[in-house]
Formats: C-alpha cells, structure tokens, sequence
C-alpha cells in the first residue's frame, strides 16, 4: 500500500489527475485498450473537471477507454444522486469516450436485473482469472465504507458474485455494487479521501485491526495489483 499525502483537494486533485494520465499513457503503450471504474461522492468532481480540460482532455487517448462504475443509487439517471449522471456532467459529456464503451449501471430495471446485468458485461470483458481493472477509483465515508460495501451488511463478506444489488435500510433506497471478488483483482485501486469527517475512519482503517463488519474499505486488498491511498492533511490528521 503506498500513502500519498497532499495539502488540500485541490493539490490532491491535480496531483491524481496527472497519475492518471501517465498510467493510461504506460499502459496503452501494451496493450489495446483501458478499463477504468469511476466512483461517486464529491471528492472525483475536481478531478473529473480537470481530465475534461486542457492539457489531459488532448492527452489521453479517450477512444480506447473502457468506463464502469463502482456502484450505484438506484435511482433515476435524472437524479442528483445519481454516479453516473455526475460523471456524465463532470466529464464524460466533455471527451470522446465511444458511447458502446461507457458501461452504466442501469436505474431503468429492477436493482436485481440491473446486477445481472453489469455481472453479465464484466464476464465479457474479464475472465475467470488474472487481473480485472486497470484502474479503480474509490472513495471512503465518514463511517469507513467504500462502493456499496457498508459497515453491517451482508455484501461485505461476499465472496462469489461480482455485482450485488440489495436494499439500504439506512438509506431507504436500493444499491449496486461491485465486490470485493472482482475489485482485488485490479491492477491498480485509489482510494481518494478528503476532509477531517474522514480522520477517524482513515486512521481506523489503515492502523486498527481488522474488523471489515465496522471499517468495509479494508476488504480491499488488491490479491497482485497496486493499492495506492490520496488523502489530503485533514483526513490523515489521524496518521500522525
């Protein structure tokens, strides 16, 4: 795992956007394309906003990128809430990506289908074995939780599906979620984490002991990939 610790969001924002850019570089230089799963929450705005401007909008070679979502509200796309939506507002309006390679989680059928679905597409795109994703964005909440993986629930032991749906009491609303089955597999994961409400958690996840029933993020745990954590000061206020 390697810790990379910023000034602020911004400077964590930029500092991503340009890991990014070499990674998608380096790694189209080996093979044909780039898969990448984007995250929700406030924290990828920033970052989305500069990959859709100059200089990374002319740098990446958007037409081979690959797009998927970690997971998903199952609410309408029209809802702010809804991930994709703000990917598509924050970036995805703005770069060539081919519409056939962005993969939505749809809101449009019941969660159930919607699982099946997204399972359906990523064992097209993955095999059985060897590495997933090149890259996956995470973010954390103030609880610990990352994706849909929530502090209590069922889908955080999950060790067989590749996407679940299932109901939030909590939130009173139905979510889709990759696992931790095909998440360690990627070749890369980032965690990207914000803000002093995030301190506790962090600090928990990184330096406590194992309990995944309380802090879910520390299931994720690439089995050979990069696991890589950008945080600004005020959420590792607690690593010190």
């Amino acid at each position: 795992m390697e810790l990379h610790i910023f000034k602020d969001s911004e400077a964590l924002s930029s500092a991503v956007a340009e890991w990014i850019a070499d990674i998608i570089g380096d790694t189209l230089k080996k093979q044909d394309r780039f898969t990448i799963a984007l995250s929700g929450g406030s924290t990828p705005e920033r970052l989305h906003r500069l990959l859709a401007a100059a200089p990374y909008k002319e740098r990446i070679d958007w037409s081979r990128l690959h797009i998927f979502w970690g997971d998903e509200r199952a609410v309408p796309f029209e809802d702010s809430r809804n991930n994709a939506k703000m990917a598509y507002d924050t970036l995805l309006n703005f770069v060539p990506v081919p519409a056939a390679q962005i993969h939505v989680m749809r809101t449009d059928i019941p969660p159930d289908q919607s699982a099946a679905e997204y399972a359906k597409i990523l064992h097209e795109y993955f095999g059985a074995t060897g590495p997933s994703f090149d890259l996956i964005l995470l973010g954390m909440g103030d609880d610990g939780h990352t994706l849909s993986l929530f502090p209590g629930t069922t889908v955080v032991h999950e060790e067989i599906a590749w996407v679940i749906a299932f109901f939030l009491k909590a939130q009173d609303m139905y979510r889709i979620t990759l696992t931790r089955p095909i998440v360690n597999r990627a070749a890369r994961i980032a965690f990207l984490t914000t803000g002093p409400k995030k301190a506790h958690a962090l600090k928990e996840v990184l330096k406590g002991p194992y309990n995944p029933d309380m802090y879910p993020s520390q299931t994720i745990m690439p089995q050979a990939g990069e696991l890589h954590w950008f945080v600004d000061e005020a959420a590792a206020a607690g690593l010190k």
